[in-house]
């Protein structure tokens, strides 16, 4: 364990750094919100693209793996939907169950990064990949009634779901990708790990308002216990190894996305109680993704 989280905590340290930077350095809001609309529209889809259309894709394994992942997120939809029963309010509902299956991309590709190299990195993007469209698909659908803009147009302009259709789509033509533009993919990319881990640390909030303690509580069981626990029954139970076993695991063990803030706010949700579930699980997982990893 010890071992793995040597390889996981520089990206923390990168995550500390920005919330560091962003408190304490005159660096205003104005220069984070740049900085997250350029990994979020240009150097990150530039990585998903490269990654997946350059990608080797083994269908029946990647397909077994995929199935997996899409399994339990499914399942981390279901359970985070639970407190409805409860009569949570459906603005709240909307806005902080998205956190229990929604996942943090930009750490899982820097920690399969981290752990495998290019490789694992490529395996990481093309499950993360498959699932981005559903896990948007589905926070965007729950939110939209409080949405001034329609769910076509929500997923239509979302650049994860077009980068990672576009780099489906190039990889299955089976066609090279020339010189220059992997060249210029790759250099969008390499900078797109490290300016998206800083940007999760500048968009950590402090406060502790936002939602009730049992809520929150629900939700960060859900998205770092349970859904890494049935990624490891899965990986037992098929018999998974190596890289794979430990990709998938990373999957599931990942903390929320940070933009599920962002998506909250954009579409008239409870932004409060987003924001509390992404620093608090951002937070635990410095502790609970090294044990993963190290099972």
């Amino acid at each position: 364990m010890i071992a793995t989280a040597a390889l996981v905590l520089p990206n923390f340290v990168l995550i500390f750094a920005g919330l560091v930077l962003s408190r304490r350095f005159a660096f205003g809001r104005a220069f984070w919100e740049g900085l997250e609309k350029l990994v979020y529209y240009v150097l990150f889809p530039a990585l998903l693209v490269r990654s997946l259309a350059t990608a080797r894709i083994d269908l029946a394994a990647t397909g077994t793996l995929i199935a997996c992942a899409l399994g339990f997120t499914v399942l981390g939809l279901g359970l985070s939907l639970v407190p409805a029963l409860l009569g949570v309010d459906r603005r709240t509902l909307a806005s902080g169950s998205q956190c229990a299956y929604r996942f943090n991309t930009y750490i899982g590709l820097a920690v399969a990064g981290s752990l495998f190299g290019p490789p694992g990195v490529a395996l990481a993007a093309l499950l993360l990949g498959a699932l981005i469209p559903f896990v948007n698909v589905t926070a965007v659908a729950l939110l939209a009634s409080n949405a001034s803009r329609g769910l076509a147009l929500e997923l239509a302009s979302n650049p994860l779901i077009v980068s990672t259709l576009a780099g489906f789509a190039w990889n299955a033509l089976g066609l090279p990708v020339p010189g220059f533009a992997d060249q210029t993919l790759a250099l969008l990319g390499q900078a797109s790990l490290p300016a998206g881990l800083l940007c999760v640390g500048a968009a950590m909030h402090l406060g502790r308002e936002g939602g009730s303690v049992p809520l929150h509580a629900w939700w960060l069981a859900v998205k770092l216990g349970v859904l890494p626990a049935v990624a490891l029954v899965l990986v037992h139970v098929l018999g998974l190894q190596g890289m794979q076993a430990r990709v998938l695991l990373l999957c599931a063990a990942l903390p929320t996305a940070t933009n599920a803030y962002v998506l909250a706010v954009r579409m008239g949700g409870d932004g409060r109680t987003a924001a509390v579930q992404v620093t608090l699980g951002t937070l635990a997982s410095m502790a609970t993704l090294p044990m993963w990893m190290a099972v």
